[in-house]
């Protein structure tokens, strides 16, 4: 019968490498977390500024209809006032 011995300095450079292998997998998943968290983060600030921005766009519209409808009325009084003369 054969049967396979492992050496006391064998094992421990096996333990070692798989409790360094389990570190990295654990700082790996530390890394991953927190990017996870910082991608969420930065949806909800690209949610709150596009609603920003659709909020102050819809301020410009509004604006120029406003400007719009003071020429008019601008232009319409310039015109009565030509007819005054």
């Amino acid at each position: 019968m054969s049967t396979a011995t492992v050496s006391v300095d064998e094992f421990q450079a096996l333990e070692q490498k798989v409790l360094r292998a389990v570190e990295i997998i654990k700082q790996e998943r530390e890394a991953r977390a927190k990017a996870e968290a910082e991608i969420n983060a930065l949806r909800e600030q690209l949610e709150f500024q596009t609603l920003v921005a659709q909020e102050a766009q819809s301020a410009v519209n509004t604006l120029s209809k406003d400007r719009d409808n003071v020429r008019q009325r601008v232009e319409k009084m310039l015109q009565q006032m030509d007819e005054l003369v």
